[in-house]
């Protein structure tokens, strides 16, 4: 028997596992050391652009959820009419168009393609 620490969603399992070769149990001299932790990493994702500051009087639509960017649709400076999709958040495996609440032009992008964001980060400011 062979004794392993195993993590799952970040709870650590401690598992006897006995190896088995042709059929037969191979016995293999069990460890009397205590097993160290390994230090956990940061789950890794994609890098946030840097958010980008938004003039005064500008609306900002910001996520209604979290989720990861799957796209944006708009550029600086384009001319949004309400109702144009911005940008597409996947959440819960549902793709979910986020649309600009006004008219006017893109004056900040505050995310970037493949970006993971939480609820209420600001995504892209209407001027």
């Amino acid at each position: 028997m062979r004794r392993f620490n195993i993590s799952v969603n970040g709870k650590t399992y401690e598992v006897d596992v006995e190896e088995i070769k042709d059929g037969v149990p191979v016995s293999a001299p069990v460890a009397s050391a205590p097993v160290a932790s390994a230090p956990k990493a940061a789950p890794v994702s994609a890098p946030k652009a840097a958010p980008a500051a938004a003039p005064a009087g500008a609306t900002t639509v910001s996520a209604p959820m979290p989720g990861n960017i799957l796209d944006i649709k708009v550029g600086m400076g384009a001319s949004v009419k309400k109702g144009d999709v911005l940008c597409i958040l996947e959440a819960m495996k549902m793709e979910n168009e986020i649309v600009s609440p006004a008219d006017g032009s893109v004056v900040a992008i505050s995310t970037s393609k493949g970006a993971s964001v939480n609820t209420g980060d600001a995504l892209i400011s209407i001027g």
